[in-house]
């Protein structure tokens, strides 16, 4: 299996040297601005669509403004959002920056986040791993699974930080959890691979089992087709076992309200 970052499909192999990871980490961010195209970001609440009037448009980013002066972290990180798209606004990536960073000071983690990605693709700031990895840090401590999964990603390729399998293992863990497909995906291919852990075909199967059950029809067809070339590996009972494990994660999953 190949190992994967969010809703980006690099061919690495386990041993692939930790090369520039700035291919991998383009278009990475869920939107909520309806018509963002080049920088997808996470956490706007009532987001415009472009059916709505320009002066609607104007009205609501009115709104969000006001808020956003008044200090409100939800409004700035919205308010972000549009820049970054240039969705009712002029599209602007420092404009962008500076509104994350202004909710993110406060510990909004979306932000966080947000100005993670931007880092990290140098959008509106010279790009820096570095900053990237502590603002994906910040948000996956207070447990937004989208940058655990990123902070995983960095440690896997040593971007940003010092290459450790097992920092990797541990955040996509945390990822995989909440029911992050392409966390799900990364961790199976860590464990058939034994990078962090022991090697165990069985949780790699059950993991990717996972990741194929819940990813996106591309991202789905991948999955699917590596679980069928790990099962080529494994015995009828090994394939079994990981059937059930899966089926067991999913159980407990629902009976929590998790995804």
């Amino acid at each position: 299996m190949a190992f994967d970052d969010a809703q980006q499909h690099p061919h690495l192999s386990p041993d692939s040297p930790p090369t520039s990871c700035y291919s991998l980490r383009m278009l990475t961010l869920r939107r909520c601005v309806v018509g963002v195209v080049a920088v997808l970001l996470v956490g706007a609440a009532g987001c415009s669509s472009p059916s709505q009037t320009a002066t609607s448009e104007s009205a609501e980013v009115a709104a969000t403004r006001v808020k956003a002066n008044a200090g409100d972290a939800d409004a700035q990180n919205n308010l972000a959002l549009l820049y970054a798209s240039g969705h009712g606004v002029p599209q602007n990536d420092a404009q962008a920056v500076s509104l994350f960073r202004q909710a993110a000071e406060q510990g909004y983690a979306n932000a966080q986040y947000n100005l993670g990605v931007l880092y990290a693709n140098g959008h509106g700031v010279p790009q820096d791993d570095t900053q990237a990895v502590s603002w994906y840090r910040q948000a996956a401590e207070q447990g937004d699974a989208n940058a655990q999964h990123k902070l995983g990603v960095m440690y896997r390729l040593g971007e940003g930080v010092p290459q450790n399998h097992v920092e990797a293992v541990s955040w996509f863990r945390q990822a995989a959890e909440q029911g992050v497909a392409d966390a799900q995906h990364n961790l199976g291919v860590l464990y058939q691979f034994g990078l962090g852990v022991p090697q165990d075909d069985v949780e790699a199967y059950k993991w990717v089992t996972l990741a194929a059950s819940r990813a996106s029809a591309e991202a789905q067809t991948r999955y699917t087709e590596a679980r069928e070339g790990l099962a080529e590996l494994m015995t009828p009972t090994q394939i079994a076992e990981a059937q059930k494990r899966a089926s067991e994660w999913l159980t407990a999953s629902e009976q929590r309200g998790g995804k």
